[in-house]
């Protein structure tokens, strides 16, 4: 890991300031160290990601019991949205399956947090549907007032030091991220202010 991607995670995981997010991201750290250790092995597997997040949520009561089926309001490849009763936020039930490991998953929420703020997601707990393995997030739910102008989007983001990859694709080189899939569903206007809802972020390798 480069010192720009040390340096970003450290302050997104410094920010989170002991949040159920930055727990979860630690119990994997140190449950995976064990188990490299353990196994003699570099990396641990999605799939034994997910075994250790479910006696996370087990010792802990980490498991969110019900969706309200009847709050859906939409869904994506990863992930399925509902509104709260309030409509001040939503819920997601996210698979990760955007990302090679449920760790990046954590990361993407660390980093997103600290650089859009007013989309902030908070963990909620973990939810099993039949055979899928979801984490459940809370994020304020954001009205669009205009469509978002994805040239003005651009410039924004050019100004703030990113790189237009391809299509709705960014990276900054000095963060040592990159920032996927800012189309206009997932980049929202509201008064001509750009929130960022639902946008992957990873670490540049």
């Amino acid at each position: 890991m480069t010192n720009e991607h040390s340096s970003i995670l450290t302050k997104a995981i410094e920010a989170a300031n002991g949040n159920l997010i930055q727990a979860t991201f630690f119990q994997l750290g140190a449950s995976q160290a064990a188990s490299r250790k353990a196994q003699h092995s570099e990396r641990v597997s999605k799939k034994a990601e997910i075994e250790i997040l479910k006696s996370f949520a087990e010792n802990n009561h980490y498991w969110f019991k019900k969706i309200k089926q009847e709050n859906y309001i939409g869904e994506g490849a990863e992930q399925k949205v509902y509104l709260e009763d309030n409509g001040k936020y939503v819920l997601k039930i996210n698979d990760a399956v955007f990302y090679a490991s449920w760790t990046d998953y954590f990361i993407n929420l660390l980093i997103h947090n600290l650089l859009f703020p007013a989309t902030a997601y908070q963990l909620l707990g973990f939810y099993q549907l039949e055979t899928a393995f979801y984490a459940v997030v809370k994020q304020p739910f954001i009205a669009s007032t205009q469509p978002t102008d994805l040239l003005e989007l651009r410039s924004f983001l050019q100004e703030n030091g990113f790189v237009c990859k391809k299509n709705n694709d960014y990276f900054h080189s000095e963060l040592g991220i990159i920032l996927e899939d800012l189309h206009d569903a997932n980049v929202l206007t509201n008064q001509g202010v750009f929130f960022f809802i639902d946008n992957a972020i990873y670490l540049i390798p």
